[in-house]
């Protein structure tokens, strides 16, 4: 995931008794000039910061009082997040004789003062609230801190907390370090805020501070290894107990058996970032992403022949709080195979430039990641891919490598295991862990840790519930070809063979067409059609309808059989006229 925004505390952390520390702002102007923008969150008000620190043009913005007042200092552009102070308030305070500082939101004073502006605030029933930070006390709206108006201004901005770290030193940098991507807190600062933070950053001043915003600035990377605190939740163990995962840029596959879940899975894993506001693009060739357009900021593109041109998807991404689902059901397969080509490299590219999305999403990713040259399609250093496959041997070499962490459903098919061991690692995978594959129920997984886990530390899970409902797409296997063995073969009991042998639907049901009637009354009477669906597809609503046609026939003899099966097939399968 690539680093694109540092939010950093003023006084402590970059400044001692109010001046800034000279190399800070070098380092930070070095920052910059790579792309990297940089805001300032400070309860100091506007004004003093501004006598104390001189111009802020060394900034790209600026979050004052607290999170109160935000100032772009290129544009001039200023806001204010939260009403002025209660004239009744600073009346009050004054007749009690308490010293204080008023801002365009914030009221300031010495902490000792504590316990006096909680009384005035409860006796005048004021929504306000107290934030610390060393000797000083604030008063805000209870609404308002760092972490507001660092969102305000990154809003604005169009960037995301996603690709943030922020550094900080005291109480009220808490919600600052915790709504950015990674958290540091300077070794000389709060312990209670180096206990919560993702870092510590050691030195003993400010001038530390400058150091490892050049270290961070030389490689925009946020790897996975530099925190553990972003969570979602898989499921719950036999015990009961729950197990998350860390997915803050890891590489995750998700395998299995077809129609053993997978696509549940990474619907899940999905839900959960988006409510997080990451910003996901998925590709979805079946269509089994679509219910995720009812969560909040997801849009789905596509769903027709012509999928959605890369410039459009471009276009849409440009907001961090957007995510994509990009709906290729009704795209012949060997032209998803040729777009996926074209919009892979061009998401990389958008990657590296603005940091979004944050995390790309691959379906049937066999049929699209196996190709020598599938390193030009992905940026695996980037991290942040999720991909589906139920022939986890089909990708590339590389791309199993990347994986971080690997979620598997029900697997019985003793090469896609081999592949799976291969990718944790022989010497930590043992046979314990295949036996475990194949006796996995629907709802059911076991997660496991990549070639960059520690151990192989396989553990059967119940998969946690999803908010939106999860639904096999009508159009999923369109064009997508079965195994040979698995195709239709059309014949007659007297003569053989009837043509080519089907593996798509849609080959299935031009044969429909073609097919004569002595070819179509023997599979009738046989119930060949209505078995083929159920057991390849696994559609049973179709197979069911089907078998219920091929007793009528046996009763009536139906007219027409060959259109009364194809439209069948295209209410089902939104075919077209099956030609």
């Amino acid at each position: 995931m690539k680093f694109g925004v540092l939010a950093v505390d003023y006084d402590g952390t970059i400044a001692q008794d109010g001046v800034l520390d000279p190399s800070v702002r070098a380092a930070i102007l070095e920052a910059r000039a790579r792309g990297i923008v940089v805001v300032l969150v400070t309860g100091r008000i506007l004004r003093e910061l501004r006598r104390v620190a001189g111009e802020l043009d060394w900034l790209d913005a600026v979050v004052a009082e607290n999170g109160a007042v935000l100032t772009f200092p290129t544009s001039g552009r200023s806001a204010v997040l939260g009403p002025p102070p209660p004239p009744r308030f600073l009346d009050e305070l004054a007749r009690r004789g308490i010293p204080f500082k008023s801002g365009e939101c914030v009221v300031e004073c010495d902490a000792t003062h504590a316990p006096a502006l909680l009384e005035v605030i409860r006796a005048l029933e004021l929504p306000l609230s107290l934030a610390f930070n060393r000797g000083r006390v604030m008063v805000l709206p209870q609404s308002i801190s760092k972490s507001t108006g660092l969102r305000e201004a990154l809003a604005s901005l169009r960037l995301s907390v996603h690709n943030a770290i922020a550094i900080g030193d005291a109480e009220n940098d808490h919600e600052l370090l915790a709504a950015c991507e990674i958290g540091v807190a300077v070794e000389w600062g709060s312990a209670a805020l180096k206990e919560a933070a993702d870092e510590v950053l050691p030195g003993e001043g400010p001038a530390a501070v400058a150091g490892y915003i050049r270290r961070v600035a030389a490689e925009p990377r946020l790897s996975p290894e530099r925190s553990g605190r972003r969570r979602i939740l898989l499921g719950y163990g036999l015990d009961g107990s729950p197990l998350s995962l860390a997915v803050r840029g890891r590489n995750i596959l998700v395998a299995g058996d077809p129609r053993s879940g997978k696509s549940w899975v990474s619907g899940l894993l999905c839900e959960q970032m988006i409510l997080r506001r990451y910003c996901m693009c998925i590709m979805d060739p079946e269509g089994d992403y679509r219910p995720l357009e009812a969560l909040p900021g997801v849009q789905v593109l596509g769903g027709g022949e012509q999928p959605p041109r890369p410039h459009e998807l471009a276009r849409a991404l440009r907001h961090p709080d957007v995510s994509l689902v990009v709906d290729l059901s009704q795209v012949p397969h060997r032209a998803r195979v040729s777009y996926l080509r074209v919009l892979l490299p061009a998401l990389v590219a958008l990657r590296r430039r603005t940091g979004l999305p944050h995390r790309i999403v691959v379906d049937e990713a066999h049929y699209f990641l196996h190709q020598s040259d599938t390193g030009t399609l992905l940026d695996m250093k980037l991290h942040g891919y999720t991909l589906i496959s139920y022939r986890p041997s089909n990708l590339h070499p590389e791309v199993l490598a990347a994986s971080e962490a690997i979620l598997v459903t029900r697997i019985t098919d003793p090469a896609e295991v081999d592949a799976i061991v291969r990718t944790c690692g022989q010497g930590r995978c043992d046979g314990s862990c295949r036996a475990l594959f194949e006796d996995l129920s629907v709802g059911e997984a076991v997660v496991m840790s990549g070639t960059h886990g520690d151990g192989c530390p396989a553990q059967r899970i119940r998969l946690a519930p999803r908010l939106t409902s999860h639904v096999r797409h009508r159009a999923k296997y369109l064009d997508v070809p079965v195994p040979e063995a698995q195709a239709f073969m059309f014949s007659s009991d007297r003569h053989g063979p009837a043509g080519s042998p089907a593996r798509t639907l849609k080959e299935f049901a031009r044969a429909l067409l073609r097919s004569s009637p002595e070819v179509l009354e023997d599979h009738m009477r046989r119930g060949d059609f209505s078995r083929w669906i159920a057991g390849v597809f696994g559609d049973h609503s179709l197979a069911s309808r089907i078998r219920h046609l091929e007793e009528r026939h046996r009763m009536d003899h139906i007219l027409d059989l060959n259109e009364a099966l194809v439209q069948l097939i295209r209410e089902r399968y939104e075919v077209g006229d099956g030609r």
